[in-house]
């Protein structure tokens, strides 16, 4: 199977510079759902690769970034998108055993094994360096994007 990782936050909803745990907060990128219905026509699958390090700092609870991506998979379901999981890291960078914070790739791989996903035919869709970085560890290709795209103007001619 081939799949689109995505970031969250400045990906799939806008990034405010702070931390977006509070569903009023959550704003979709502009253009998304087009394109994301698009890929799928292409027949990607979409995985959410996303670090949550509020959750360490005690900005936020666990059951608080749950019920926001309880919130994004249907506000995407409504919108004919299927996402196959939501993987996410809730340590801070200051958390030094940490193996799964982006730009380390343990989110990725779990996704990988648990969906037979082809790395070869896959990517991963980020606005930070270490996003492209993490997709590189298991032979994904990375592609970078500034914060908030507006995904009307967006090539699908690089995932072919």
């Amino acid at each position: 199977m081939k799949a689109i990782f995505l970031d969250r936050d400045g990906i799939i909803n806008i990034e405010r510079g702070d931390y977006t745990w509070l569903k009023e907060d959550f704003v979709f990128t502009s253009g998304l759902f087009d394109f994301l219905r698009k890929l799928s026509a292409l027949n990607f699958k979409f995985v959410v690769i996303t670090n949550q390090g509020g959750v360490n700092k005690s900005l936020y609870s666990i059951d608080q970034v749950n019920e926001l991506h309880l919130y994004m998979l249907n506000e995407l379901k409504k919108e004919g998108i299927e996402v196959l999981d939501v993987f996410y890291c809730p340590h801070h960078i200051d958390f030094q055993r940490c193996l799964c914070r982006k730009p380390a790739s343990q989110m990725l791989e779990k996704a990988i094994a648990l969906y037979d996903i082809d790395v070869q035919k896959s990517y991963l869709i980020g606005d930070k360096e270490s996003d492209v970085e993490a997709g590189q560890r298991v032979g994904v290709k990375g592609i970078l994007l500034d914060s908030n795209p507006d995904w009307s103007k967006m090539n699908l001619n690089i995932f072919s």
